[in-house]
């Protein structure tokens, strides 16, 4: 399996909420709250990816920084340096990538384009989705041999 057909297991696959750079955080989190997620891009066009913030940066700069920080830009508390696959990444490596970096949120990416947002919820999924269909395939095999 491949990042791509995580992608299309997904509602809205090619949709990717972003916010730019000079957004605060308290749009942050309006904007988290809104669409009922985790994280967000930051890009400046809408296209690239400048970075990536979710709530778990929020939580942490609230508790070095107080709620000073809400009136900040995102780029204060964004990772700049953003792990990205693409859709031909295999699964097992993005969830090892995820593993090792402790990220929830993986942008995905095509020359240089935002194409979408991996998630590990997504990535559970889609493994159990995996998972059933084995064992719906394994256990029609068995009753079709005996």
């Amino acid at each position: 399996m491949r990042v791509s057909d995580v992608l299309r297991g997904k509602p809205h696959p090619d949709t990717v909420v972003t916010i730019t750079p000079e957004s605060t955080v308290r749009h942050l989190l309006a904007v988290l709250a809104e669409h009922r997620i985790g994280a967000v891009v930051v890009s400046g066009d809408g296209r690239t990816v400048d970075g990536i913030v979710s709530e778990r940066d929020v939580v942490r700069r609230l508790a070095d920084h107080d709620a000073e920080i809400l009136s900040g830009p995102v780029t204060a508390i964004y990772t700049a340096e953003v792990v990205v696959a693409t859709p031909d990444t295999g699964l097992e490596e993005l969830m090892r990538i995820m593993s090792e970096r402790r990220v929830r949120h993986v942008p995905v990416v095509v020359d240089g384009a935002l194409r979408g947002l991996v998630s590990i919820g997504d990535v559970v999924r889609t493994r159990i989705d995996e998972l059933e269909s084995d064992h719906a395939a394994l256990t029609s095999y068995i009753l079709s041999a005996g």
